[in-house]
């Protein structure tokens, strides 16, 4: 139909007017929902807050993605144990004697700790000389992890690490640790199968819900290095393993042991380097003393925290950090540039943590020194006091208002017969800016190096005999540690 110029306008105009009408009603209803939001977000404005408030606890350290994705294993098993071992489990409680590899590093010589060349480590006694393996190792299968998959429970609450147990006044910062950390030998082949994140699986939460998460690193890390001589048990770890260690919530490590040079100055210089291309900052260890001394200062909600890391067990004296020589940071005798260490610390920082590599293998109680070191340590400034390398679970001690865990026994390790040493757990100290703690210790088994989370009887049964090695203090049911009244 034939529609005139005139009229073809007109019906424009109207289909013109029809569109502003539907666009004015759009227009309105929009403003009507923005004001219905305005008034909403005013209302509900104290309760927002709130919400935001309760998520203080996320990590302020991160997990650090920018270093990397974990390794895909794809070389991970190069430094393992060669000529067949790589399925055995060792560790230095029970590993097959005999099986030297100088290459990998991965099983040692003759006698751990078999003596000191310095006088003041050969006239010790202590950590001179090691037990010998009493037991043959366990023969799991390196892909079976031995644990079904038991719902691993929730880490405590940031305040007061949960409910029922006890809250320090004011705000409060969450330090957690762990014990001994292997990752060379048969961990490492582990790890090539499974994936370098296998041996945190079964007790991530635990480690990435703390403000600041600490370990003692228990072997070097370098593709290089001249194995250490006269040693029964020589470790060697590839960087490989090391993003996988951060991302799993890792903050700071301890290389102040008996096992940072297995391979040497060029093994503990380049363990550094690699930690440090990884994120992870490290205590314990240097160039030389003034770099082995010098604390790790993190913060978290404000407070800084000291981490100095030293050891009273040394295979020989040629180990120790000196002026012109790199080394470990040491504690024997009257430990003096440990206990200037710890004063330099607090005098930067709000809380000093040391991480202590000390005592004697297997056993369940410290030794006498070591109960009176660690006072010393609290004396000169140290707010908690953590130790390591006995390889078992041994009790907590109250000392001033201070606490001293004298072992975390082994977090990941070689499995043995030995069945203690299997006993591990994550231990947290909810402090104030002050320097007031309170420990809640995780209870876990680990199985084929993994470290599971108890529950039940169980949780009980290693969390009562926690209770009963340790001095002035008590280890609830729910792994609550406190002074005894």
């Amino acid at each position: 139909m034939h529609v005139s110029r005139s009229e073809s306008h007109k019906q424009d105009k109207q289909r013109k007017s029809r569109r502003m009408k539907r666009l004015f009603i759009v227009n309105m209803s929009m403003l009507a929902v923005i004001g219905v939001l305005i008034a909403a977000f005013y209302l509900t404005g104290s309760e927002s807050k709130e919400g935001l408030d309760s998520l203080r606890g996320v990590r302020e350290q991160g997990t650090a993605a920018e270093n990397g994705s974990v390794g895909d294993g794809e070389n991970g098993g190069e430094e393992a144990v060669k000529d067949g071992a790589a399925g055995q489990p060792t560790d230095e409680a029970g590993e097959d004697e005999g099986e030297v590899d100088s290459g990998a590093g991965a099983d040692g010589a003759a006698g751990e700790n078999a003596g000191a060349a310095d006088e003041d480590l050969a006239g010790t006694g202590e950590g001179a000389a090691a037990r010998e393996p009493d037991e043959q190792p366990d023969s799991p299968s390196a892909g079976d992890d031995g644990a079904g998959d038991p719902s691993p429970g929730m880490p405590a609450d940031e305040e007061g690490a949960g409910a029922g147990g006890p809250e320090p006044s004011g705000e409060t910062v969450r330090l957690s640790f762990v014990g001994d950390i292997l990752l060379a030998a048969n961990v490492q082949a582990l790890m090539a199968k499974n994936g370098y994140d296998y041996p945190y699986a079964k007790s991530l939460s635990y480690l990435q819900g703390p403000d600041l998460m600490a370990g003692n690193l228990e072997n070097p890390i370098t593709k290089r290095g001249t194995p250490a001589q006269d040693k029964q048990f020589v470790f060697k770890g590839t960087p490989e393993s090391l993003p996988a260690l951060k991302e799993a919530g890792f903050d700071v490590v301890s290389l102040a042991n008996n096992h940072t040079l297995d391979q040497g100055v060029e093994g503990l210089l380049d363990t550094i380097g690699y930690l440090d291309e990884a994120g992870l900052p490290n205590t314990g260890g240097g160039s030389d003393d003034q770099e082995a001394y010098e604390p790790v200062i993190l913060e978290a909600k404000g407070v800084k925290v000291a981490y100095v890391g030293l050891s009273r067990v040394l295979p020989v004296g040629s180990w120790k950090a000196a002026p012109d020589r790199a080394g470990v940071a040491e504690a024997y005798g009257e430990a003096k540039q440990g206990i200037e260490a710890i004063k330099a610390a607090k005098a930067k920082a709000d809380l000093v943590v040391v991480m202590v590599h000390w005592g004697i293998e297997k056993d369940d109680k410290p030794q006498e020194y070591q109960k009176q070191l660690g006072r010393r340590f609290i004396d000169a400034g140290a707010d908690l006091v953590i130790g390591s390398h006995p390889h078992v679970l041994q009790g907590f001690e109250t000392y001033k208002g201070k606490w001293i865990a004298y072992s975390l026994g082994n977090y990941i390790f070689n499995m043995t017969k030995t069945d203690k040493t299997k006993d591990t757990g994550v231990l947290d100290a909810v402090c104030t800016q002050t320097g007031s703690c309170e420990l809640q210790f995780h209870p876990m088994r680990s199985e084929q190096s993994q470290p599971v989370p108890l529950e039940g009887e169980p949780a009980k049964a290693l969390l009562a005999r926690l209770s009963g090695n340790s001095f002035g203090a008590t280890v609830d049911t729910q792994g609550y540690v406190k002074a005894k009244e």
